[in-house]
């Protein structure tokens, strides 16, 4: 009898054993996949991430914790979205975070209609097919856009403002970034009406952005505008070292591009923008549903200017610019 007790103990022991690595590879497969796919790179987006987590820790999940993240970056070359894309919903993450532009969303809505989508974007969703309306967004996508693709106008006041004897105004646009004709078209349309003239250079590689400096060097730019677009993002450094080198006063989408050394900048706060992302993502973890979140928009923009830059190019700026309208400055 001591012996079949003893049996059975070794049985049950071995069968509890046996359970634990399914027991835990069962509470595996529960914890939920985050698919963050962005136009952007990791190196400029570290911040960014940071915001992102931040906002999914305000709802209740941390990564390596109680969910998984798989990232996903493009690094400024849109084509490779579509592929990021259809890997990430095969591996059927839970929610599929599309950021960095507008070309990700895209790609995103393309791969899947029925994986919750969280997109950020700079223009409009409903124009662009991504949701039905901003206050019911349908389907399984919802956001925020930044409306950064449709400030374009603004940027280009802003930089007449602080150059107003400007004779050539350069314009660095992306032409393989889907909104760059309207953006375009619009700075193109605001120097009509006070007849600026301009010079353009297109850009979406290395070596076509090396081209674009040097023709803005050619047509004696005077101000140069560089319109909101991801791959202008991950080449920042690059661009606000030209600016500098050839003292020419500047206007970025972002306020990262003035803390690199760019002069100026007019745009949301792209780090509030990140951390809504997560607060977005972590919601519909715990259980709501995209269409009935609505897409979001930004309520503030923010003006931030580089004393230091201003300077070095030879700017002064006036104190309307800089009492009134500055919303940051950076010396």
């Amino acid at each position: 009898m001591p012996d079949m007790k003893r049996r059975n103990f070794i049985t049950l022991l071995g069968g509890a054993a046996a359970a634990w690595p399914l027991a835990a590879r069962a509470q595996q497969a529960a914890t939920p996949v985050i698919g963050f796919m962005s136009a952007r790179s990791p190196e400029d987006s570290v911040h960014l991430l940071e915001a992102f987590r931040r906002g999914l820790e305000e709802r209740g999940f941390v990564e390596g914790r109680n969910v998984v993240i798989e990232y996903r970056w493009a690094r400024g070359e849109y084509d490779r979205l579509p592929d990021m894309a259809a890997d990430l919903v095969n591996r059927r993450v839970n929610v599929l975070t599309a950021v960095g532009g507008d070309p990700s969303p895209r790609a995103a809505k393309r791969a899947t209609a029925s994986i919750p989508i969280v997109f950020g974007m700079g223009g409009d969703p409903v124009k662009d097919g991504l949701v039905e309306s901003f206050n019911r967004p349908g389907g399984n996508v919802t956001g925020m856009t930044l409306m950064t693709n449709l400030m374009e106008p603004k940027r280009f006041g802003l930089l007449r403002d602080l150059v107003p004897d400007a004779r050539l105004v350069g314009v660095l646009v992306n032409p393989n970034f889907a909104p760059s004709a309207r953006q375009l078209q619009q700075i193109e349309e605001a120097a009509g009406r006070i007849g600026q003239r301009l010079v353009v250079a297109q850009a979406s590689t290395d070596a076509e952005l090396d081209a674009g400096f040097a023709a803005l060097v050619k047509g004696r730019a005077d101000a140069l505008l560089v319109a909101a677009d991801p791959y202008f993002d991950t080449r920042r450094d690059r661009i606000v070292g030209f600016a500098r080198r050839e003292r020419l006063p500047a206007i970025y989408q972002f306020r990262e591009y003035v803390l690199a050394g760019g002069l100026l900048s007019y745009g949301i706060s792209i780090t509030d923008a990140y951390r809504q992302f997560g607060v977005y993502t972590a919601t519909i973890l715990n259980g709501a549903k995209p269409a009935d979140l609505p897409v979001l928009q930004p309520t503030k923009f923010e003006l931030v200017i580089n004393l230091k830059t201003a300077k070095d190019v030879g700017v002064k700026i006036s104190d309307n610019l800089l009492l009134s309208l500055a919303d940051e400055v950076i010396e």
